[in-house]
């Protein structure tokens, strides 16, 4: 059995610890160390999951280069089932190169590579008779990727009784909002950032936003909002979650963590209130690390967290 099945982007990251300032033209400028892991919203997700004793398989397309054997490599040794890879032949593998500068945001440079290649056929239905939930991360920002042809991989799936969990990079400003007007339906966990809300829903307030996506049939919709927390939105409940105070490094994978723990929480029967404890604890862990994986909690670690901190959770 797979308890998750993890769909959508993947990469190969190379990661710089922070360093004092982005060095001149010619400039020579030394950081403590560089990483080179796995990136991406399926990846990441896959790779926490795992972390969590989550049996949990990986359908995503990586190319006929080395990096697309380390990521393979990577995701195996992390105890991910990588039976689901497909390769674009003659392509690259999707790479970022994250550079971290003390006291700033982060800076990317990408490569697409093969992530143009996903389609939503590429999830295994057969697959689908044998997990608990199925996410999605990355939608909006792979081309192939519709809402005609994953709204009904989304329903099929829920039709099994798996849950559908969704997750989104927007890659620019523009018009999204008609691209999810039949997809939201079959959809019972959403969760965009609030950036990435207000793009498409041209709402400011996290509330406001996540009340369009539940106009459009999201079951449950949660802004993330980086320090500032969360807002959860279902039918007959509004919840803000605060943050848990941890010592802050690297923010990549922050999102991708979250999404596990939400899905843990799911996995364990929790409700929506202990949900967005492990959520935000998991999401907490990345950040304390370079990387989008190396710091996250295992199932050991996180229990222990959340015996000893208290999340702020109100109703609203």
């Amino acid at each position: 059995m797979i308890d998750v099945l993890c769909a959508g982007i993947i990469c190969a990251d190379h990661v710089c610890a922070p360093v004092a300032h982005l060095p001149a033209a010619g400039e020579l400028v030394m950081t403590d160390s560089m990483l080179l892991t796995v990136g991406g919203c399926a990846a990441n997700a896959a790779v926490d999951l795992a972390k969590m004793n989550v049996r949990v398989a990986i359908a995503a397309r990586l190319g006929s280069d080395v990096f697309g054997h380390v990521v393979t490599d990577i995701l195996r040794d992390a105890q991910v089932d990588v039976s689901c890879l497909k390769i674009s032949a003659g392509v690259d593998t999707s790479q970022t190169l994250l550079i971290n500068v003390q006291g700033e945001d982060r800076r990317f440079i990408h490569t697409f590579g093969a992530n143009r290649d996903f389609r939503a056929r590429d999830i295994p239905l057969p697959l689908l008779d044998r997990v608990k939930v199925l996410y999605l991360g990355g939608y909006l920002v792979m081309p192939g990727v519709t809402q005609d042809e994953l709204a009904p991989e989304f329903a099929a799936a829920r039709a099994r009784g798996v849950k559908t969990v969704l997750d989104i990079v927007v890659p620019a400003k523009g018009e999204y909002l008609s691209r999810f007007d039949r997809l939201l339906p079959h959809v019972d966990v959403f969760l965009p950032n609030n950036y990435e809300a207000e793009v498409i829903t041209g709402e400011k307030d996290p509330l406001k936003q996540a009340d369009v996506f539940q106009r459009l049939g999201a079951g449950t919709t949660i802004i993330t909002m980086g320090g500032q927390g969360a807002v959860l939105v279902q039918k007959d409940l509004r919840l803000r979650s605060g943050v848990y105070a941890v010592p802050f490094v690297d923010p990549s994978g922050g999102g991708d963590a979250f999404d596990a723990g939400y899905i843990c929480g799911l996995l364990d029967g929790k409700g929506p209130e202990d949900c967005l404890r492990i959520a935000s604890a998991l999401g907490a862990s990345c950040v304390r690390a370079i990387g989008t994986t190396p710091g996250v909690f295992t199932r050991v670690e996180c229990e222990a967290f959340l015996r000893d901190n208290e999340l702020k959770i109100e109703r609203i």
